[in-house]
């Protein structure tokens, strides 16, 4: 009886060898994959040129190891005017940091004045004009849509949020101006 007894508790003392070496296995297995997914490549912001309401020529290497927010937009938009102040406020607030704002205006109606108007509502961030191509490289497809773009020039985040007090957009300009 005791043979039978210490055969059980080896035999019980395996298993849970066994166990615990699976249970350490999915754990490393979880920490691989979330090392791996933190390590996941971005991908890197397409390259522009673009003239802004004076003639100045703007390129995405004219921003080249600064953080930059990317803001495509149109003056027709509802939630763009309804964002644009969040924005300027993150811009504002950033000022002393080499932190970019920049917008880009596209599929505008005939006769519309991005640059004005960004002006008449207190925004002091430059727009871009005639964005249509630039807006497509990019994959927008609506306004607003804004890209947060990492000193390496990679796109961390793609939002369409248009509350302007989205925790997310601080949280973002956060994350650019830390990496």
């Amino acid at each position: 009886m005791h043979l039978i007894t210490k055969n059980v508790a080896q035999r019980f003392s395996q298993l849970a060898n066994i166990s615990l070496l699976l249970v350490s296995m999915v754990l490393a297995g979880f920490v691989l994959s979330a090392a791996v997914q933190a390590e996941e490549v971005k991908p890197m912001a397409t390259d522009f040129s673009l003239k802004d309401a004076s003639g100045q020529l703007h390129s995405l290497a004219d921003y080249k190891g600064k953080p930059l927010i990317l803001h495509f937009w149109a003056t027709w938009c509802p939630y763009c005017k309804k964002l644009q102040p969040g924005l300027e406020k993150i811009r504002h607030d950033n000022q002393q940091s080499d932190l970019q704002v920049l917008a880009i205006s596209f599929n505008e109606d005939d006769g519309a004045n991005p640059a004005e108007t960004l002006l008449a509502r207190g925004i002091q961030f430059p727009t871009l004009v005639n964005g249509d191509k630039v807006a497509a490289d990019y994959g927008v497809s609506g306004t607003p849509t804004t890209f947060f773009i990492n000193r390496f020039g990679e796109v961390v985040w793609k939002t369409n949020i248009s509350d302007p007090n989205d925790r997310k957009l601080v949280d973002a300009t956060e994350y650019i101006l830390a990496n």
